[in-house]
């Protein structure tokens, strides 16, 4: 990104403009709507290899600051999953700070897809945490910039987590000699949408289930319909497991919990799994432990969003999101052979390919 001069004045000094530069952003929207309640940030990355693709995230972040950061890594992160996973598609991602059980209106829904049809298709956008397909609806009377929709492809949450279950297979052939996941402890962190689903591909392997989650409610009904160990949150890094598997929100990857954790995989849905890319990656390297990159693992979503966006079939969807195994196996492997943390391996892929394709756009 290019920082201008306005009548003189250096626009990188400003640490939000400094901090846009350093991660190579291309642009960012704030949106704020005093009538509807919205505050929201709308992130691009990057456009070369097509509009910037990513979910829309509502969550109660405890200051702007805190919401910034967060979308900055996730469309960074998003980039980069479009790029690895062979997709026409740059990356983006926008935040809605707000509660989203008590926050949501078709109001706040509505006026955010007024800002996203101001980019002009630059950024489309789709459900992530805290949202639905039904907000989706919402925010598509104001925009066709929106995927994910009912009766369309519908919620990517069941194809993210068929792509995190093909990479811990993937990841499991390596370590223990057979993808097979019978009798194997698995640590489930957050029971939403995705993990959810991962619970079931993961039960009716006979895995060995213990999950966690910020709601009760959601606990007791997990717990119920699949007969799972459950414990409090914080008490989930300190389990018996072969796998962690995070499923709710980045950075569980840091200097206090990786002391706790017992496992020799990690392989999740959350984004952002490593609280620092470069410190905790190597360390993980370090400690033989195998980390499936996160964007690499749950690009499901973002294929199956891809999918509406191309008029794609649902075949096709599920076909290439297996192919997540293989890649997460390529990459694991190389790691291995290497000697080199998994991130370095799936960064360099990602970045390789932006940058062949940027080649092909130049100018004639």
């Amino acid at each position: 990104m290019e920082v201008k001069k306005i009548n003189d004045t250096d626009f990188s000094s400003n640490p939000v403009i400094a901090q846009m530069q350093n991660m190579g952003h291309e642009q960012i929207l704030f949106c704020s709507d005093k009538s509807t309640g919205l505050k929201a940030i709308i992130a691009v990355h990057n456009t070369i290899l097509g509009p910037a693709l990513g979910g829309t995230r509502m969550w109660n972040y405890s200051n702007e600051l805190e919401a910034l950061n967060d979308v900055l890594r996730l469309s960074k992160g998003m980039t980069y999953k479009n790029s690895i996973s062979g997709l026409n598609l740059g990356g983006g991602k926008a935040v809605i700070i707000g509660n989203s059980r008590q926050d949501k209106t078709e109001a706040l829904f509505r006026k955010f897809g007024e800002f996203v049809n101001s980019l002009g298709g630059k950024y489309i956008t789709a459900e992530d945490v805290g949202i639905s397909p039904v907000d989706m609806n919402w925010v598509n009377m104001e925009t066709n910039h929106v995927v994910g929709l009912p009766g369309k492809s519908g919620d990517p949450s069941p194809l993210t987590a068929l792509g995190v279950y093909m990479g811990m297979k993937s990841c499991a052939k390596i370590k223990y000699g057979t993808d097979s996941l019978e009798g194997k402890k698995v640590a489930v962190q957050g029971v939403g949408h995705v993990g959810e689903y991962l619970v079931s591909h993961l039960i009716k392997e006979n895995a060995l289930v213990t999950v966690t989650d910020i709601h009760e409610d959601v606990l007791k009904r997990i717990s119920k319909e699949y007969g799972v160990n459950v414990v409090a949150p914080d008490e989930i890094y300190d389990v018996e497991m072969d796998i962690y598997a995070p499923c709710a929100l980045g950075s569980t990857i840091n200097d206090e919990n990786l002391d706790r954790l017992s496992c020799s995989i990690v392989a999740g849905a959350a984004n952002n799994q490593l609280e620092n890319e470069v410190i905790h990656g190597d360390e993980l390297l370090k400690r033989k432990i195998i980390y499936a990159p996160d964007y690499v693992i749950n690009a499901g979503g973002v294929i199956n969003c891809f999918s509406e966006v191309e008029g794609l079939s649902s075949q096709w969807s599920v076909g290439k999101t297996k192919e997540i195994y293989n890649t997460i196996y390529n990459i694991v492997k190389r790691s291995k052979d290497e000697e080199k943390a998994t991130y370095l391996i799936a960064n360099q892929m990602a970045e390789e390919r932006i940058e062949a394709i940027g080649k092909v756009k130049l100018p004639l």
